[in-house]
C-alpha cells in the first residue's frame, strides 16, 4: 500500500472512489459516499479488499488527471506495450436536464501499443469486510455478494474473459476494453462502444464545469484542482458538502485521533461554498442553502454542528475492531460522536455565506424569505448564547471553554445579519442587532488579549496560541495593519510555525500534543502574512507548500512535520477550500508585479 496518501479520487457527487498510483482502487462505498465500503484495502491492507491491475516489472507506472476533468489516467508504459486505465464515475446532464450519475465505477483500458499482458486482483469485500464476500461468475456479469452480517451486491461488468479476472490468471490486451462495477444490476448488459460514449459525456460535463471557473494567471492549475475536488466532495440529492471522502485516515500514524470525516460540518461546507461562489458556481451555492433550510423547520432550533449527507441529525460512532486501520492505526470509526457537541462559531460561518450569497446572487435568491427567517432566528440563538462556553472549532472533547474564535464568530454572525437587513430594506431590528454586535466585540477585545503574550489568545484568560484566531481579519473583526493583529501573526509565527509549517495549538488537547501540522492552519497563516504586508514571505511558504501535496496536488487534513508526509482523512475540503483563497490573494502579487514590469 502507498505510504504518502498517494491517491486520486475520482467521484460524481453521489459517491468517490480513490485509486493509488499503481492503478489499485483501494477505497470506495456504494450506493452513496457514506454507505459501507465494498472496497476498504486503505483501512486493512490484508482484508479490506481491493481491485488490482498486475503487470510485469519492466513496466513503468504514472498517473495524471486528464486536464480539467476529474478522469483519472494511470498509464502502463514498457519498451514494447503501453496501455492506459481512464477511471471515472459516469456524470452527465440527461435530455431531461437533470444529472445522470449511477453508483457504479468505469475502469476504461486504452490499449496504445503492442500487447500488454496483464492479471486482475478483483477481491470486492462488502460491507466494510463483516463477514465473508462471495463472488459467483454469470453469463452477464460477476456478482459479489455477503450476507452473515448484511445483505450486499456488487456486479461487475466487463469485456474480458470473466474466467480470468477471477482467477487472476494472465489476460492480453489486443484492443480497447473496460471493466464496470456498480450497485446495482444493469438492465442492459453494458458493451465497449456504450463504456466508451459514458467516458466522452463524463469528460464533456468536467469540461463544461471548469469552462464556468475564472483562469488565474499564476496558479491556475492548483487552482482548478481544488475546485473540482471540492465538486467531487458535494453530494448532488441534498446539496450537502463532505469534508473528506474517507473514515479513520490518522492525523500521526499509529495514534488514534482516526474520525469519520463523511460528514457534512456547517462551519467547513459553509466555508466551501464561499469559495466555489466565489468561482462562480452559483448552483452548488444555492443547493447548498436549500439543504441548511431544510434543516431548520423551527426558528429557535438550534443548529448541530454536523449532519448527516442526507440530513440525518444522530450520527452514532462505532468502532469497526476486526478492521486493522491505515498502517495499524486503530480503531477505525464509522459515524462521528461529535455531532451532538455545542459549538457557537458555526452561526457566523452560516451568516457569512447568507450575506455572500445575497451580496453575489441579490437579483436570485429563491429562498429569500427562508433566509430572512434564518437570519432573525441566527441572531436570537447568538444573543441568547453568546455568552456561553463551548467546545471549539477544534472540537476538544473534554471542559467547554470561552474560545475566541467562537465568540469572533459570534460577532460576524450579528455582523453579516445587520448587512442582511440592510440589502432586505428590513430596518426594524437594526438598533438592537447593533447594540449587540458592540457589546460582543468589546468582550472580545477585553478578554481574547494577553497583553504578557501580546496576542489574542486561544480562549478567555489563557496564554496558550491558536492558529484560528488568524481569521479574526479576513472575517472583518479586526483590520490587518491593527497593531494587536500584526503582533498576533508574529506571536503565532515565532509559537505555532515549525518550518513553514503550523501547529493548530501546542496546549495538550484530549489526546496529547498534536504531532502534525494541520494543513488548513499552515494556509490562514500564509494568508495573514500577505495581509500584513509580508507578501513575499507569505509568496515563498505558499510555493513550499505546495510542493508537500502528493503526485496530483491534492491535500489531506495534515502534514508530518519531519517526513512532510500527509496525514489524516483524504482529500480534505479544508485543504483545498483554503489552497484556493490563497493562491487567489498570491496570485494579486504577481499581478501587480507584471503590472509594474511593464510600467518600468
Amino acid at each position: 500500500m502507498t505510504h504518502n496518501l498517494d491517491y486520486g479520487i475520482i467521484g460524481n457527487c453521489r459517491s468517490a472512489a480513490l485509486i493509488s498510483k499503481m492503478g489499485s482502487l483501494d477505497w470506495c462505498c456504494l450506493p452513496e459516499f457514506d454507505s459501507s465500503s465494498v472496497f476498504a484495502k486503505l483501512l486493512d491492507d490484508k482484508i479490506g479488499g481491493s481491485f488490482e491491475f498486475h503487470v510485469s516489472e519492466d513496466y513503468n507506472i504514472t498517473q495524471t488527471y486528464l486536464e480539467n476533468t476529474a478522469i483519472l489516467i494511470t498509464s502502463f508504459v514498457s519498451e514494447d506495450h503501453e496501455f492506459e486505465i481512464h477511471d471515472f464515475m459516469p456524470r452527465y446532464k440527461k435530455e431531461t436536464k437533470d444529472y445522470y450519475a449511477p453508483p457504479e465505477v468505469v475502469r476504461y483500458i486504452k490499449l496504445v501499443k503492442g500487447t500488454p499482458e496483464i492479471k486482475i486482483g478483483y477481491q470486492p469485500k462488502l460491507e466494510y469486510a463483516l463477514g465473508e464476500t462471495t463472488t459467483y461468475i454469470k453469463e452477464d456479469f460477476i456478482v459479489s455478494l455477503t450476507h452473515q452480517e448484511k445483505y450486499d451486491t456488487l456486479f461487475l461488468y466487463t469485456s474480458f474473459d470473466k474466467e480470468k479476472v477471477i482467477s487472476g490468471d494472465g489476460i492480453t490486451i489486443k484492443e480497447d476494453g473496460f471493466f464496470q462495477f456498480g450497485y446495482n444490476e444493469k438492465l442492459f448488459v453494458p458493451n465497449i462502444h456504450k463504456v466508451a460514449l459514458e467516458l466522452e459525456r463524463t469528460k464533456v460535463y468536467w469540461l463544461n464545469w471548469m469552462e464556468r471557473t475564472p483562469n488565474y494567471s499564476t496558479y491556475n492549475k492548483e487552482i482548478s484542482r481544488s475546485a473540482m475536488t471540492l465538486k467531487l466532495l458535494s453530494y448532488e440529492k441534498t446539496g450537502a458538502v463532505l469534508a473528506a471522502a474517507t473514515t479513520s485516515l490518522p492525523e500521526t500514524i499509529g495514534e488514534v485521533r482516526n474520525w469519520d470525516y463523511r460528514f457534512c460540518w456547517i462551519r467547513d461546507a459553509s466555508m466551501v461554498i464561499k469559495v466555489v461562489s466565489q468561482l462562480g458556481h452559483k448552483r452548488m451555492a444555492k443547493r447548498y442553502l436549500r439543504f441548511i433550510t431544510n434543516l431548520m423547520p423551527d426558528k429557535d432550533e438550534k443548529l448541530q454542528i454536523m449532519y448527516g449527507i442526507n440530513g440525518e441529525k444522530k450520527l452514532t460512532e462505532i468502532q469497526l475492531e476486526h478492521l486493522s486501520g491505515y498502517q495499524g492505526s486503530k480503531p477505525v470509526r464509522i459515524g462521528n460522536a461529535a455531532y451532538s457537541q455545542r459549538q457557537n462559531d458555526i452561526y457566523g460561518i452560516l451568516m457569512d455565506v447568507i450575506h455572500q450569497q445575497l451580496v453575489r446572487f441579490s437579483t436570485d435568491i429563491e429562498n429569500g424569505e427562508e433566509l430572512w427567517s434564518i437570519t432573525k432566528g441566527i441572531v436570537w440563538i447568538v444573543n441568547k448564547h453568546w455568552k456561553e462556553a463551548d467546545k471549539g472549532i477544534w472540537e476538544f472533547r473534554t471542559e467547554d471553554r470561552h474560545f475566541t474564535f467562537s465568540k469572533v464568530l459570534c460577532w460576524v454572525a450579528v455582523d453579516k445579519a445587520v448587512k442582511v437587513a440592510e440589502i432586505l430594506g428590513k430596518t426594524h431590528k437594526l438598533k438592537k442587532w447593533l447594540a449587540l454586535e458592540t457589546e460582543i466585540k468589546a468582550d472580545i477585545m477585553i478578554n481574547a488579549w494577553n497583553e504578557d503574550v501580546k496576542a489574542f489568545t486561544q480562549s478567555y484568560g489563557s496564554s496558550d496560541l491558536d492558529a484560528s484566531v488568524l481569521l479574526m481579519e479576513p472575517y472583518g473583526f479586526i483590520d490587518a495593519k491593527d497593531t494587536k493583529y500584526v503582533s498576533t501573526v508574529k506571536a503565532i509565527e515565532k509559537e505555532l510555525s515549525n518550518d513553514g509549517l503550523l501547529y493548530r495549538y501546542k496546549n495538550k488537547d484530549d489526546f496529547g500534543l498534536p504531532s502534525s501540522s494541520f494543513t488548513i492552519c499552515t494556509f490562514w497563516f500564509i494568508n495573514s502574512l500577505y495581509k500584513i504586508g509580508e507578501e513575499h514571505k507569505a509568496k515563498d511558504l505558499f510555493d513550499q507548500l505546495l510542493t508537500y501535496s502528493n503526485h496530483l496536488g491534492l491535500f489531506s487534513e495534515d502534514i508530518d512535520f519531519e517526513t512532510k508526509r500527509l496525514l489524516g482523512n483524504f482529500p480534505q475540503a479544508y485543504s483545498h477550500l483554503a489552497l484556493i483563497e490563497t493562491a487567489i490573494n498570491l496570485s494579486q502579487i504577481t499581478d501587480e508585479e507584471k503590472v509594474k514590469g511593464v510600467m518600468n
